[in-house]
């Protein structure tokens, strides 16, 4: 046992599940076997408790930290900003420089709001879109964090979130009062959102990805828009995974279709908590008529943190480079796996490229090919967060031990046994104990 699924069992004592968020359990790539705690981090390099070095290809900060781990660019602007103060009684100017650049990226926009989190974005959007609407439900598509306005769909069928992202989430703990409050809705099936805008579920919110797994087709977001408009429904796009990504500013520009309001984190911040809800001024307005306040959101850090990767992310156009790069890595997957005859399906966006084993056993082969390029040096995993930092040489170097777990994986499919070292992968929400 590495030293880090040793701190793990010690952790889970004293924290449940042993961390913070449900994307970084070990469970959920290599059960007993993967490294799970980092000593530094640098580009796309990753430093395990044994100083064992690897390359990530397993999300870069769970899609955060699109220019690499420790930018010094970035980090040069922290340490200026920790000399003169990060919290103060007073406001930093770095906020009111923050809302101004995205707006400017965003023609559509009026005001900015900012937080430190996704989960708390999305919280935000909802309060001032339902302060600003005369109707409080929710018709959602995509996965919108951890509060209770978004579980609570599992209440009306337990099943309801399988479709969305997470399966086998649980409503223990959430407040009976939003039950039958909101609706989920099926990406490119209009019909599935048309379904649900009766005048019994009296839906006053749209709140949805604007892309994830599969693009757009048959027009669907501008289907959306023409809904919301005819039926006075507010429209957010949550682009917290999506944002500043494939396109600079979000994907909903490329699709040329504007929401209401917008909301951005993970790649905003390079990694730094930080997190944005912008909007049309009559809506954002409302925010004055309602309680968001919290302290830690005046953080001077994040904002610098946020100023510094938008200048640099425009600056180097990196939106270009990763597109670039995502195309190649998809191309590879295609041409590795029809090489060796193995059945994938490849998806989602260029800068988050995913593949999945079209097989009964899927999650046994994925476990057994996150489980073998670990041995070969690589934190890897079916999605990619393709990242600035990834250069040439390091995508040959994945590639090349890419293609030698395939031809593994079909001696193994072959024989019709899989050497796995330990326990098959978690797809679902468990819960975990020591």
């Amino acid at each position: 046992m590495n030293k880090g699924q040793k701190l793990l069992k010690k952790a889970k004592k004293v924290i449940p599940g042993g961390n913070q968020l449900l994307s970084k359990r070990s469970e959920i790539f290599l059960p007993e076997f993967w490294p799970n705690y980092y000593n530094k981090a640098k580009d796309c390099k990753i430093w395990d408790l044994e100083n064992k070095l690897y390359y990530d290809f397993a999300g870069m900060g769970v899609t955060s930290c699109v220019l690499g781990y420790s930018d010094k660019d970035i980090n040069t602007a922290l340490i200026e900003g920790l000399k003169k103060g990060s919290m103060t009684t007073l406001n930093a100017t770095e906020e009111f420089e923050l809302a101004n650049r995205l707006i400017k990226i965003h023609k559509w926009a009026d005001m900015a709001k900012f937080c430190k989190s996704g989960g708390e974005a999305c919280m935000v959007a909802i309060r001032i879109a339902r302060a600003f609407s005369k109707r409080q439900n929710i018709a959602f598509c995509g996965y919108h964090g951890w509060h209770d306005w978004y579980l609570a769909t599992n209440m009306q069928k337990k099943n309801n979130l399988d479709k969305q992202l997470l399966p086998g989430l649980k409503t223990k703990g959430v407040s009976k009062s939003y039950a039958n409050s909101i609706f989920p809705f099926i990406y490119n099936d209009i019909n599935s959102l048309k379904k649900i805008l009766t005048k019994k579920n009296n839906i006053g919110i749209i709140i949805m990805e604007p892309m994830r797994g599969q693009e757009p087709n048959n027009n669907f977001l501008k289907k959306i828009r023409k809904i919301a408009n005819k039926n006075k429904i507010i429209l957010i796009f949550d682009e917290i995974t999506s944002g500043f990504k494939d396109v600079y500013g979000g994907i909903h520009l490329k699709f040329n279709v504007d929401p209401d309001i917008a909301i951005f984190g993970k790649s905003i911040g390079n990694g730094y908590p930080i997190s944005s809800i912008i909007g049309k001024r009559k809506i954002m307005e409302c925010a004055q008529d309602t309680f968001i306040s919290s302290t830690m959101w005046t953080d001077r850090l994040g904002f610098i943190a946020a100023n510094e990767t938008l200048k640099k992310l425009k600056k180097e156009k990196v939106n270009l480079k990763i597109n670039k790069i995502g195309k190649k890595i998809k191309k590879a997957w295609i041409k590795i796996a029809k090489k060796n005859n193995i059945n994938i399906k490849v998806s989602g966006l260029n800068a988050i490229p995913s593949f999945s084993f079209e097989y009964k056993n899927n999650k046994e082969i994925s476990t057994f090919f996150i489980q073998e390029m670990l041995k070969k040096g690589f934190l890897a995993n079916n999605t990619i967060s393709i990242s600035y930092a990834y250069t040439d040489q390091i995508i040959k170097k994945y590639l090349s031990a890419f293609d030698k777990v395939f031809k593994q994986i079909k001696f193994s499919l072959n024989k019709k046994k899989f050497l796995l070292d330990g326990p098959i992968r978690h797809s679902t929400f468990r819960r975990l104990t020591g």
